[in-house]
């Protein structure tokens, strides 16, 4: 005789490292959507002026805070520039405490299935901290373009640790293969690019 269905409850005890939710599981998508919808309020925009600040159209800032679409890569890069926050502090409340220890099961992932980009919170974002870790994945035949940073003059250092990267930060274009470190302050846009046949595995430290 047939045991009753797993549920998410069931599976997440067995597997732990599920607590990591992608973007795609509902909980987390609703969590995403009341951060946005809060950030915007908080702020007094209307949807217009958010649309206006950000160039993303109002139609889809609805959707995105009624949880109705996943944001994109670049959308959420627009919505940074448009709040001067990084995209690990747009996405999730900071607590001004912190733990010491990161188990892997409690950092975030984040997904970007239309272009093929997932981000892991290594080290959270926190309010006495400064820095962020992240490790990023892009499939082969990608292209992300951020035409803003979230704050002029940002520190980063990205360490390719598989397959191929292309970054164009603005307008000077470094291709990086596995070893190499990027080192820059972005003030205006960057584009990261793999190859047709080639995806990309990095390290990002935001400070």
């Amino acid at each position: 005789m047939r045991g009753p269905p797993l549920t998410y409850s069931h599976i997440r005890e067995i597997f732990p490292y599920m607590e990591s939710l992608s973007l795609h599981d509902d909980a987390f998508a609703r969590q995403v959507a009341d951060r946005l919808k809060s950030l915007r309020t908080k702020r007094g925009w209307s949807l217009d002026e958010l649309a206006t600040r950000s160039g993303v159209s109002r139609a889809t800032l609805s959707r995105m805070e009624n949880a109705e679409v996943s944001p994109t890569a670049q959308a959420l890069g627009r919505l940074c520039a448009a709040y001067g926050l990084t995209m690990s502090r747009l996405m999730r409340m900071v607590e001004e405490r912190f733990e010491p220890l990161v188990k892997t099961g409690s950092q975030p992932v984040w997904e970007d299935r239309s272009a093929g980009f997932t981000r892991r919170s290594l080290s959270p974002p926190a309010a006495t901290l400064a820095g962020e870790v992240l490790e990023c994945e892009l499939r082969a035949g990608t292209r992300i373009d951020y035409p803003l940073p979230p704050r002029p003059g940002l520190e980063h250092h990205l360490v390719l640790r598989e397959g191929a990267l292309s970054l164009t930060i603005e307008g000077r274009r470094h291709d990086l293969v596995p070893g190499d470190c990027l080192r820059y302050q972005l003030h205006g846009e960057s584009r990261f690019e793999t190859p047709v046949d080639m995806g990309a595995k990095y390290l990002l430290f935001i400070v």
